[in-house]
């Protein structure tokens, strides 16, 4: 009984830091709309500055007020940081389609991972512990932090402050009416640009703060970002969106089961031992996608307005332009004769583009036509990766067997996961096919005897040599970029934009809507599937990293950055991301910040991608 009780305490303790991020970013996309995945680089920048301020700069030897005011400082500090990250860079793409705004927020994440690297150096940092709460209480014959104790009384403090402050300030009127409906309050004249700044402030103020509370419990280091920003999302979804109170209540939740996970002891099935207390995220992301099947929105959230569920993407409709079509036919012609003056690092690099290039264009078919946005995607890729993976391993089957067992087992995996999926629209789809790629990853990560685990499936070799496999990927990323156009254009293709664009009157007119979208869903992930097995083969391994949330957020910069409002720009990001990766890799040890930059500087340029703006412009010429 002592376990559980001290195991209770636990949880409520992390529930306050977990709470603390996920209504910063809450409060956040309620009003501006934006998927700030930056968010959990603020935590991290909150606790960097708390431990320079408390530990580098000497303050906690000032006592309490020197601990405390190291903490608010350095939340004030990230928070006009935010300010200067909103002025500078958001407020330019507010009328952007929603997800452009997230890839701009990606490469704040990659600029703040490096820069806090140059300034705080890549090793584990101790912070102080507080002042007067260094000990421990004794609860039921075990001891338990004071300063755990402290924190528990903080969430429920900053949830009654956040209450008053939304009910009862004219402020915070307006910001509930913003989540409610933006557009009418921009209609009855408040000027938008100062709450929005206003919010971005408050947001990552939260989240600063949340990050240097944690200083006493956890060393500061250069992956807190990511460790966070995933279970924050879980909360925000799970609360729904917008919601203070359901943050709280779906951050009690889900600190609450990670904290009795520890408890369950290993357990056998079919000589496969299973570990939940070593199953971090599969069980927040399980209760995730559960509560969203059963409330599309949210404990506590509430349906979107119909402005807010208006497409964000432009229909597709116009044909290839005859000149755009000659140059791809010269492309592919200069791939075919690039082993003749490659070398073969030059043509290893090549293929791995060809092999992304196939994953962008799978992923756009489900963002462009289909509009359902997907930050797993990486599911497929890893279930195709896996799928030829195991038969070379388990049934020693050829490469030829293997490159039809990964789009196979990936397909599976595509129709399984969407039928949930699109019973869902939105941030919500998209954060439930994240919630089912985090499930793909943990599985495996922990069926060891099976996937091997973290120490992977080797020896997958093609069975031609490099310039044989690059024609054999140049051959499929050819044909199956073609057959995912010619679905676009086809009647199905028709029907999937005409249900995206309205739901309702597609489904007055006879089409299926969910059948459509299901359809959409399994395509996708075969042709992600087959990208997965070709990198397999190309990689000679397999890793649980190739299911893994970096590889959806990869595929998900080259369809935005090549604009998805075109059939060639999934292409055209594919090249320019992976260009621009593998040259800065081999460049600087600051490639994240270089790239983050250059990801900043083009959606600034192209707010519709690099392929919309170059199709934009050649629009407006043969109208002219």
């Amino acid at each position: 009984m002592s376990a559980l009780v001290v195991q209770f305490l636990n949880g409520l303790a992390s529930a306050s830091a977990l709470f603390l991020v996920a209504c910063g970013l809450s409060i956040i996309f309620g009003v501006s709309r934006i998927v700030n995945f930056a968010h959990g680089s603020f935590y991290m920048l909150g606790a960097y500055l708390a431990w320079t301020l408390t530990r580098g700069l000497g303050w906690v030897g000032y006592g309490p007020l020197g601990f405390w005011g190291g903490i608010l400082v350095a939340a004030l500090i990230v928070g006009l940081i935010g300010v200067l990250i909103e002025l500078v860079l958001l407020r330019r793409i507010y009328q952007a389609p929603e997800l452009f705004q997230l890839l701009a927020t990606f490469g704040v994440v990659l600029v703040v991972q490096d820069l806090a690297m140059a300034i705080w150096g890549a090793q584990d940092l101790l912070g102080p512990r507080a002042p007067g709460l260094r000990g421990a209480i004794d609860v039921m014959g075990q001891r338990f932090p004071e300063y755990d104790l402290l924190l528990i009384a903080i969430g429920p403090a900053v949830l009654g402050l956040l209450w008053l402050l939304f009910n009862r300030t004219r402020w915070g009127t307006l910001v509930r009416a913003a989540t409610a409906d933006r557009e009418m309050v921009a209609a009855l004249g408040v000027d938008q640009r100062k709450l929005f700044t206003s919010v971005f402030f408050l947001g990552t103020f939260l989240a600063a703060l949340g990050g240097g509370l944690q200083l006493p419990r956890e060393p500061v280091q250069l992956h807190m970002d990511m460790a966070i920003i995933a279970d924050a999302f879980v909360v925000v979804v799970v609360g729904g969106m917008g919601s203070v109170g359901g943050a709280y209540l779906a951050a009690l939740l889900i600190a609450q089961l990670q904290a009795f996970m520890l408890l369950v002891p290993d357990f056998e099935i079919a000589g496969l031992t299973i570990s939940i207390a070593k199953m971090t995220l599969i069980p927040s992301f399980l209760v995730m996608a559960v509560v969203l099947v059963v409330r599309p929105y949210g404990l506590l959230g509430k349906a979107p307005s119909h402005a807010r569920n208006a497409a964000s993407v432009e229909p597709v409709v116009c044909a290839t332009p005859p000149l755009l079509a000659k140059f791809g036919f010269a492309t592919v012609a200069a791939l075919i004769l690039l082993p003749l003056i490659a070398d073969e690092y030059g043509l290893m690099v090549a293929t791995e583009i060809l092999i992304f290039v196939l994953m962008a264009a799978s992923l756009h078919f489900m963002m462009g036509p289909g509009g359902m946005a997907s930050f797993g995607h990486a599911a497929y890729f890893g279930l195709g990766a896996y799928g030829a993976a195991l038969a070379a391993k388990h049934f020693n089957a050829p490469m030829e067997a293997g490159l039809v067992a990964g789009p196979v087992l990936a397909t599976l995996g595509g129709i399984l996961f969407g039928w949930f999926c699109v019973r869902l629209s939105g941030v919500y789809l998209a954060m439930l096919t994240l919630a089912f790629a985090q499930i793909v990853w943990s599985i495996a990560f922990q069926w060891v005897a099976v996937t091997g685990g973290d120490n992977g499936v080797l020896g997958v070799w093609p069975s031609i040599g490099k310039t044989g496999f690059f024609y054999l990927s140049l051959a499929l990323a050819v044909i199956g970029v073609l057959l995912l156009r010619r679905a676009i254009y086809s009647p199905f293709g028709y029907a999937l934009r005409g249900s995206r664009d309205s739901a309702l009157r597609a489904d007055a007119i006879g089409i299926d809507v969910r059948r459509v979208q299901w359809t959409a869903f399994a395509i996708a992930a075969s042709f992600a599937g087959l990208a997965g097995a070709l990198f397999a083969y190309f990689k000679g391994s397999v890793f649980p990293t190739y299911a893994a949330i970096p590889k959806s957020v990869d595929a998900l910069m080259m369809v935005l950055l090549g604009g998805v409002q075109t059939i060639s720009g999934p292409l055209v990001g594919a090249v320019v991301y992976m260009g621009l990766h593998e040259q800065l890799v081999r460049a600087t040890e600051l490639w994240r910040l270089v790239l983050g930059l250059a990801i900043i500087a083009l959606v600034l340029a192209f707010p519709q991608g690099i392929a919309g703006f170059v199709a934009k412009r050649f629009a407006k010429e043969h109208d002219a």
